[in-house]
């Protein structure tokens, strides 16, 4: 966007120093984009028009034509009752649903800066992000608005009544390739959120990257999924992906089976996590047929899983590791390049290697952190914590890995303390700040341990008050309180009572006994 005149200058003001961004690569063609780029429009091709774009479980098409008129009524509410600038963010709460792509789309067209939430974030959670994203407008599905903190910010909560009175056409603001088009935001491991800042031509690289070289779509696919469109691995599988190439994308505000979805809609490329994938072994895989491109990433894909998958179906899983940091997959590998058990190799246009602790690759075969660079990178929005993530020019994504003589890299494991479970992060001193406000809780420690389904739990070792007994029935008390204090995908799934946590001499919480215990 132009850098004089009104513009809300928060995201570039608040970009990390230049020392300490990532080194970012436009390797080949598919990666140079012009100076003046709005990925909304470059999302919607006219040429597209007439073909189905959004699809719902209720059998609503809207076609690409419908999408590029309500994002422009969106655009016309946001600017012309809410004076909307450049640069502005707007928060939105919706489930997947096309209202809230619309919103999304109208959102950049307008030149503003999109934040999407977790619909299933509680009040005190989504403060926590108005607070970091300073959003000047929240858009909310009315059926959100309970969980809404109390907030000075401007709330929408009647968006599709609001635009039929707008006009279907509008201009999209000029903005350039490298202003800021949306804030991912994602929990650390301290439960502090970060948000990621990524420009507008981002949007358009991973789709050019493993979009067009791994996962291939064509414009006939059909797309669906489980992430909300708030992790970016669902926006980038369930909206960017699938608009690329002219395909249709089915959103479901709440998948409650799967398979039965897959067969009634005839999908052809799903994007879900591991845990799904296992659960699906369980079902009619006859509604699967219809499959022909399955993605997973969001955890660990476990070799087992994988073969039992494609013996049982015959479609080998796209396995991958992507980040908000990084927005989206950067290692994977399709078709007969897959190597079961592997994550796969870097996808094209990305570059990663493995390191020791001092920055220096190690030898194949040998552990080390993992660390990435390409189009896409970290940019934390004013946190030091950008100068964990990023090193000398990489992005280090807290994974350990080791990589094979061929390239394939295979996961070990993480190397912090965030819990990854059924593709959800969850970072267990917030789970433990939770549970910590129950009235018979003394102390708490929360860790991830291994779970066949899930990948990982979380865990409470939980002290309870003295004369309070540790009873089966003060476990589901405890966990409901969490549940109603956090998002309840973050509630501990097991609970341990003790009469004391191990600890150092300094008081630190021995949190690796209490994993080793487990």
């Amino acid at each position: 966007m132009a850098r004089t005149g009104h513009v809300d200058h928060f995201c570039r003001d608040h970009l990390p120093p230049a020392d300490e961004q990532p080194e970012f690569r436009f390797d080949g063609p598919d990666l140079r984009y012009p100076e003046r780029l709005n990925c909304a429009t470059a999302l919607l091709d006219p040429a597209f028009a007439d073909r189905p774009c959004l699809r719902t479980d209720t059998s609503e098409v809207w076609t690409y034509g419908d999408l590029d008129r309500r994002s422009n009524q969106v655009a016309h509410v946001l600017t012309e009752d809410h004076g909307l600038v450049p640069g502005n963010r707007v928060m939105l709460r919706a489930p997947n649903n096309p209202w809230l792509v619309a919103a999304w789309f109208g959102v950049l067209k307008a030149g503003g800066v999109v934040v999407t939430t977790v619909p299933l974030l509680r009040a005190g959670e989504v403060a926590a992000l108005i607070s970091l994203t300073r959003p000047s407008l929240l858009i909310c599905d009315p059926r959100f608005a309970d969980d809404l903190p109390v907030t000075d910010v401007p709330v929408i909560t009647d968006l599709p009544e609001r635009c039929l009175t707008k006009s279907a056409t509008f201009t999209a603001v000029d903005t350039a390739a490298d202003d800021v088009a949306l804030l991912a935001t994602t929990s650390g491991t301290t439960g502090r959120p970060k948000a990621t800042m990524h420009y507008h031509r981002d949007v358009l690289a991973i789709t050019d990257t493993f979009g067009k070289h791994v996962l291939k779509p064509t414009p006939d696919d059909v797309f669906t999924g489980t992430p909300p469109l708030g992790f970016t691995f669902g926006l980038g599988g369930l909206v960017i992906f699938p608009l690329r190439v002219g395909a249709s994308t089915l959103l479901v505000e709440r998948m409650t089976d799967l398979p039965a979805t897959i067969a009634r809609h005839q999908v052809t490329v799903l994007f879900t996590a591991p845990t799904a994938y296992k659960a699906m072994l369980t079902s009619d895989v006859s509604k699967l047929t219809s499959l022909r491109r399955c993605v997973s990433a969001g955890e660990h894909l476990a070799q087992p899983v994988w073969t039992e998958f494609f013996s049982t179906t015959g479609i080998r899983i796209i396995d991958g590791i992507g980040g908000t940091e990084m927005l989206h997959i950067f290692i994977s590998a399709a078709d007969d390049n897959i190597r079961p058990g592997s994550t796969g190799r870097a996808v094209p246009g990305y570059q990663a290697v493995v390191l020791d602790d001092d920055g220096v690759p190690v030898p194949d075969g040998a552990l080390g952190r993992l660390a990435v660079k390409g189009p896409t990178g970290c940019r934390y929005l004013a946190d030091p914590r950008q100068r964990t993530y990023v090193h000398n020019g990489w992005n280090l994504t807290g994974d350990t890995f080791v990589r094979d003589a061929d390239g394939y890299f295979w996961y070990q494991g993480r190397n912090d303390d965030m819990i990854i479970s059924a593709g959800y992060n969850i970072a267990g001193p917030e789970v433990e700040d939770a549970l910590a406000g129950h009235p018979d809780v003394a102390e708490v420690a929360v860790v991830g341990v291994p779970d066949e389904e899930r990948g990982m739990i979380v865990k409470a070792f939980v002290v309870l008050r003295q004369g309070v007994d540790a009873e089966p029935s003060k476990v589901a008390e405890l966990q409901a309180y969490a549940k109603r204090t956090i998002a309840p995908y973050k509630y501990p799934r097991a609970v341990e009572f003790l009469t004391a946590l191990p600890k150092t001499s300094t008081g630190k919480v021995q949190r690796f006994r209490l994993r080793a215990s487990s």
